[in-house]
């Protein structure tokens, strides 16, 4: 595993593109319409949210380049990046959408208020290529996480709105705690691995 630093930007856009197509089916993207409509705008958003982990120094990726993860210690994501997505975000996605998006995320946005006063790392994503799906990567990514946090002695936090990786990581040891159902009929599931812990 290595962290994803100093890459060009064509290097950089590709990545973008495959993580961006790995999520353009996700639940979090309900409010943008079914899957062929909301593809720019997936995209769009998936460009500017990668950017801004990329930015921060919290990017790493499998060394054969089929699988990327966010992570980051609590208190490690920096406010400019952050800035800087929002404001791509703005000009590149239709307003109306983008009120709607973040609408949801602000109902379901604090389900890990339990463990966020605890050392944790939050996982800011998940992705496997589509191209290499279902050869294991996805659980590689999951493992360097895990030993990240033994590390760190902190928990990990995962957050997903497709019940199919809430199982996924559930099955890698991860314990459900919390579900939101948002209004728009949308589930934010949020779990946590806590390694040989065995506090709160």
């Amino acid at each position: 595993m290595e962290k994803v630093v100093n890459v060009s930007k064509k290097e950089l856009q590709e990545i973008k593109a495959i993580i961006g197509e790995a999520f353009i089916s996700n639940e979090l993207f309900h409010e943008f319409g079914d899957i062929e409509s909301r593809r720019d705008s997936v995209l769009a958003y998936m460009e500017a949210y990668v950017h801004c982990v990329y930015e921060s120094g919290l990017l790493y990726r499998t060394k054969d380049k089929k699988g990327y993860i966010g992570l980051a210690f609590a208190g490690e994501e920096r406010f400019l990046p952050k800035i800087k997505m929002l404001g791509k975000m703005l000009k590149w996605i239709p307003f109306a959408k983008l009120k709607k998006l973040l609408h949801f995320v602000r109902q379901v946005s604090d389900g890990n208020r339990q463990y966020q006063k605890q050392p944790h790392i939050d996982v800011l994503l998940v992705c496997v290529d589509k191209m290499y799906q279902g050869q294991g990567i996805a659980g590689k990514l999951v493992e360097y996480a895990k030993e990240m946090s033994q590390e760190k002695e902190a928990l990990l936090l995962f957050d997903t709105d497709m019940e199919d990786y809430a199982k996924m990581y559930q099955h890698m040891g991860c314990s459900l705690y919390n579900t939101i159902t948002a209004d728009n009929g949308v589930t934010r599931y949020n779990l946590v691995w806590k390694g040989n812990r065995n506090d709160g």
